[in-house]
């Protein structure tokens, strides 16, 4: 049982009882209260023995993440809190290691969360089973069919916003290691009367609103369909659209991922989708009445574009279809007779079709789907079922569906308790337990009064459909009056018991199922048994072009006409059922009850009559107390043992014998009476809860005491180590510390050792050195003392013979000799011949002063041998770069850059260019070009700049449209009086020009300034022509502010840094009163705005 709390921290804190059979008392009110207590703790799983209570919280909950999947994996069934995941790991461990096909089964009404349920047991199998890429295919292919399903069979009620209109019964298969290899689903009652009407604030099937929001426009255009709901008859007659908790959009990708996943082709798809794009067409067909001339009644159709629609939709003439819904065909007397159909026949006619098409087309979906999953290998599977089925349905007005529905719950709760109690009593038997019988409501009787041959209500209800005559719902609730008047279980208004019973009226039938009394109303029996369509409506279709329709409609093949009446719906749902019965008791069954807390769909609300009527038609209390019955709680010895084995002292901490003697110890010690207990093969049974719940109290007490225990050996543990670790470190603190100080000790100690060392081999050395020094001292000392007896015998012997000034002689002869020997060195080691080597070998003090001047002297001689190597261009190409150097080095800003870079003077190269030829034809004077370049001309009035070609020649300064090649301007050279430019990093210059009475135009306006990119190569150039002509240099102005002379006007011209604009020639000129500013760049800022 769940009273082991696990590791997970969300299912901790269980509160209540986790399994309702140890209820004390036991009453329908405390399951209830243990119920809600558990639901508002978010507990919303609660055990019946081994079948699952499961309450939907109508929010999400963290109980379904991967981890906790992880910790119910191959976990008993009771060693945790109460979970679907366990339920479900139980089954699938039987069925893999003990090789039993399982089945589960969910039942409950809508909105109690079946659906939901089915999901988190596939989820569940899908990550605990094997791996591998076709395990895993067919996992997603399972997976993907439950959305592909739910849009088709899902539709929004009062009560559920994807409630199941279908029962579905899928069979997974799995190999022998457990790994599902495919699957088989059957589909039970699809609730197709949906199709044509729903009940207000309801909706149709899903796939309706999926399609029409989800589509593409093209996909919608070729169905003929809009995206407007309100445009199709059977969406908008409910009057409820949209479901706040569904995004039609979104679920229409997953449908169209899912029926990927699963195999459909494009062209399925399409087809699919053409039908209900025809269902939703011929809902728009409406009929207006027709008289005929027999006096008969007929009907024509008021829309036909509805009509041709639907008809190019199925692939049929719109004449062929107008007739199969206006017209009917009748065999009499072995001739076909068309009679007309009414207005309501033909909506009659029309409705059929509609639901008979839908019908069809989802069991053609559910063997689609069947047809990719299915198992293709031969080899022995294992079977897991899953049943998702309505639940018991009881409505103010019940008609023919809520019958059936009821009916298979009535089987079902059969078939549970029979198999609850085959339960038992195998458990019992199998333990060696004297079975008790058990008292316990058994419903066979109602099922046999509707599913008994001949005499039950089905096959009444059978009876009347082919009986000829007026056959009519009143004329077979006459019938069952008749047959079952006498039964305890049916009452009716016409019965002499009940004509006093106010709450049942004419026309209806109550049953007393083993959930309660449902009343039936009979209206429509007869047809939804019948469950007709037209015989040349089937025809018609067959006729259809559309590539499903053949096989949706095979009776309405003329060759394989058949006068056989097909079987009504009761009978085949009644087959259906049984079928499942047999499938569910071949397999070991598990159950999942789900309930709803309240009809608001809101969470954490609990409405108790709501759940009570709930617990009651799904026999929760009968279940109760079938496993109440005799003893209330069972467990393996070993795990009793391991649970309880403190509240014994031989018992604990380890029990050494069997486990069932350490049992019947540890009971005998608790003084638990014999009667209370009973001893199995493999588990003790105890009979009260109670007994059970005590030992679980001084469980809980005595933890207390093995939790202090614990701590204080864990403490004691702790310290220990701790002491230990310490110990540890102190040794290795204490034996890396002595190594340390000894080193230091040793290396104090050799140092020491060293230094002794060496005083004692320098004391040796140095008396030896003192003694060889003495020795060599003593030696040159002899020398000497020889040397001056030498010389002073010599001189004494040749004295007389010298005259006075042999020493003069003598001395200048050494200073020849000196000086010699300092040529000739310097001659060895002279420098390179390279001008810019300033290399010179270095020279004794006393020649100094001639060293520098031979220096000087070498320097200009090599200068003079290099330069008489250039041509008279070169020469004068070296001139104007000597004269740059002159007039702007340290003057000028950029000059330094300027040095390596030759002077080119012709920028653009006029002397191949044709119109230049031509200009220079006229102006002979012109034809030796200094400077031509392409410069800003900056305008005296405004500052705006204009470029221009700048021509200077040996004679004139001439300015020249470039692009014409028209003159502008004509100076002579020698009207240049001064330039002007700033030493800041700008590339202005002013030509400073002479004013003459009788000059031209040019002259009068003034001086002019230039933009110019070669701004100290025109300056030098202009100096060097000026000089040639004149003998003498014009004036040279650098300074921050410059003057300009503009007419009669003298101009400022100042020079700004700050310019942030990109302009040609890199400065701004705002031209004022009598000031021009020039704003200019400096190379930081044009780098920054480079990068």
């Amino acid at each position: 049982m769940a009273l082991h709390q696990g590791s997970l921290a969300i299912l901790e804190n269980n509160v209540g009882v986790s399994d309702a059979v140890l209820l004390d008392p036991v009453s329908e009110d405390a399951f209830i209260e243990n119920l809600k207590l558990r639901y508002q703790h978010n507990q919303i799983y609660t055990y019946i023995g081994t079948v699952v209570v499961s309450v939907n919280p109508y929010k999400t909950t963290p109980l379904y993440t991967p981890s906790i999947i992880e910790e119910y994996r191959s976990r008993n069934i009771y060693e945790l809190p109460p979970h679907i995941y366990a339920i479900t790991d139980e089954a699938y461990r039987s069925m893999r290691d003990r090789h039993l096909d399982q089945c589960i089964i969910i039942s409950g009404e809508s909105g109690a969360g079946k659906t939901e349920a089915s999901k988190v047991i596939m989820q569940y199998v899908a990550e605990v089973s094997g791996k591998g890429e076709n395990i895993d295919t067919v996992k997603e292919q399972l997976l993907q069919s439950n959305p592909v399903l739910e849009a088709f069979g899902n539709a929004k009620t009062n009560k559920n916003d994807n409630s199941s209109r279908f029962g579905k019964y899928m069979d997974i298969e799995f190999d022998f290691k457990g790994d599902p290899i495919g699957g088989v689903i059957t589909n039970y009652l699809l609730e197709k009367s949906r199709v044509a009407v729903q009940m207000a604030g309801e909706r149709n099937f899903h796939i309706f609103y999926q399609l029409l929001q989800g589509a593409k426009l093209s996909t919608l255009e070729s169905l003929k369909l809009t995206r407007e709901i309100n445009d199709y008859n059977i969406l908008k007659s409910s009057g409820s659209g949209d479901v706040a908790t569904m995004n039609d959009q979104e679920n229409f990708d997953t449908v169209m991922h899912g029926m990927e996943v699963i195999g459909f082709t494009s062209d399925e798809v399409t087809s699919l989708f053409q039908l209900i794009g025809s269902i939703l067409k011929l809902g728009n067909i409406e009929f207006s009445h027709r008289s005929n001339d027999d006096g008969t009644d007929g009907c024509d159709l008021s829309n036909t574009s509805a009509l041709d629609d639907a008809a190019a939709l199925l692939g049929c003439s719109s004449a062929n279809l107008s007739l199969a819904l206006t017209q009917r065909s009748v065999e009499v007397r072995g001739e076909k007779v068309k009679r007309d159909l009414s207005v309501n026949d033909g909506m009659y006619a029309r409705d059929a079709l509609c639901k008979a098409l839908y019908s069809r087309m989802f069991s053609w979906l559910v063997a689609r789907i069947n047809d990719s999953i299915k198992v293709t290998s031969g080899s022995r599977t294992e079977v897991m079922g899953v049943l998702d089925i309505y639940g018991f349905e009881v409505f103010e007005q019940n008609s023919f569906e809520q019958f059936i529905i009821n009916y298979c719950n009535e089987k079902l709760q059969q078939i549970f308790i029979e198999l609850t109690l085959k339960e038992e009593q195998e458990e019992y038997i199998k333990e060696g337990i004297e079975w008790i019988h058990i008292e316990y409501f058994n419903n066979s009787v109602i099922c046999d009064l509707i599913e008994k041959s001949n005499v039950g209500i089905l096959a009444l209800l059978d009876e009347e459909c082919l009986r000829p005559g007026n056959a009519t719902d009143l004329t077979f609730l006459e019938k069952l009056n008749q047959a079952c008047q006498n039964h305890p279980h049916y009452e009716s208004k016409a019965l002499k018991k009940c004509q006093n019973d106010k709450t049942l009226s004419h026309g209806t039938f109550r049953l007393k199922h083993y959930a309660g009394n449902v009343t039936y109303k009979v209206d429509g029996f007869l047809d939804k048994n019948n469950d007709l369509l037209f015989r040349h409506l089937s025809q018609a279709m067959y006729q259809c072009k559309h590539c499903l329709m053949k096989g949706l409609f095979p009776e309405g093949n003329p060759s394989e006409k058949s006068l056989k009446r097909p079987a009504t719906a009761g009978s085949q749902f009644k087959i259906s059922v049984t079928e499942l019965m047999k499938n569910l008791l071949s397999k070991n069954p598990n159950y999942i009850r789900c309930v709803k807390p309240n009809n608001l769909k809101a969470a954490d609300n609990f409405d108790e009559n709501l759940v009570r009527f709930q617990v009651r038609y799904l026999g929760l209390m009968e279940n109760v107390r079938v496993k109440r019955a005799g003893y209330a709680f069972r467990q393996v010895y070993f795990q009793f043992l391991y649970r309880y084995k403190m509240l014994a002292g031989p018992t604990w901490p380890r029990w050494g014998g069997k486990p069932q003697e350490g049992v019947k110890i540890l009971l005998e010690v608790q003084g638990v009476p014999q009667d209370e207990y009973a001893f199995g093969k493999t588990k003790l049974f105890i009979r009260n809860p109670k007994t059970l719940f005590d030992m679980e109290e001084k469980r809980r007490q005595h933890m207390h005491v093995l939790a202090t225990k614990i701590q204080s050996v864990y403490k004691g543990w702790k310290q220990k180590t701790l002491y230990l670790l310490m110990r540890r470190s102190q040794i290795i603190i204490s034996a890396r510390f002595r190594g340390y100080w000894g080193q230091k000790v040793y290396k104090k100690t050799k140092s020491a050792t060293l230094v002794l060392q060496c005083f004692a081999r320098g004391w040796k050395a140095r008396a030896l050195l003192r003694k060889l020094k003495r020795e060599k001292l003593e030696i040159e000392s002899a020398n000497v003392i020889r040397k001056h007896y030498l010389g002073w015998r010599v001189r004494k012997e040749y004295q007389p013979r010298f005259r006075r000034i042999a020493g003069p002689k003598i001395s200048r002869f050494f200073v020849i000799a000196l000086r010699k020997k300092f040529l000739l060195d310097l001659k060895a080691k002279l420098p390179s011949l390279s001008p810019i080597d300033p290399e010179w070998p270095a020279c004794p003090r006393r020649f100094q002063a001639a060293s520098d001047q031979l220096k000087v002297m070498y320097h200009a001689w090599r200068c003079r041998k290099y330069r008489r190597k250039f041509s008279e261009a070169e020469k004068y190409k070296m001139k104007e770069k000597l004269m740059a150097s002159e007039l702007f080095k340290d003057k000028k800003e950029g000059y330094a850059k300027t040095v390596p870079m030759p002077f080119k003077g012709d920028y653009q190269n006029l002397l191949a260019n044709p119109k230049w030829k031509k200009l220079q034809s006229q102006m002979p004077q012109d034809s030796h070009i200094v400077f031509a370049d392409v410069v800003q001309k900056i305008h005296r009035a405004n500052g705006k700049a204009v470029e221009q070609l700048l021509v200077m020649s040996s004679q004139n300064l001439v300015l020249v449209e470039h692009h014409s090649m028209m003159v502008k301007y004509r100076i002579p050279i020698t009207d240049i009086s001064a330039m002007s430019v700033s030493p800041h990093p700008d590339k202005i210059i002013v030509f400073h020009v002479q004013k003459h009475e009788n000059g031209d135009g040019s002259c009068k306006k003034g001086d002019f300034v230039f933009v110019c990119e070669h701004t100290i190569e025109l300056v030098s150039k202009a100096c060097l022509v000026i000089k040639n002509i004149k003998d003498t240099l014009p004036e040279i102005h650098i300074a921050p502010l410059l003057k300009a002379q503009f007419g009669k006007s003298e101009v400022q011209l100042s020079f700004k840094n700050g310019l942030t604009e990109n302009l040609p020639g890199g400065v701004k000129v705002v031209r004022k009163k009598h000031t021009m500013d020039i704003l200019y760049n400096s190379p930081t800022q044009q780098s920054s705005s480079g990068s």
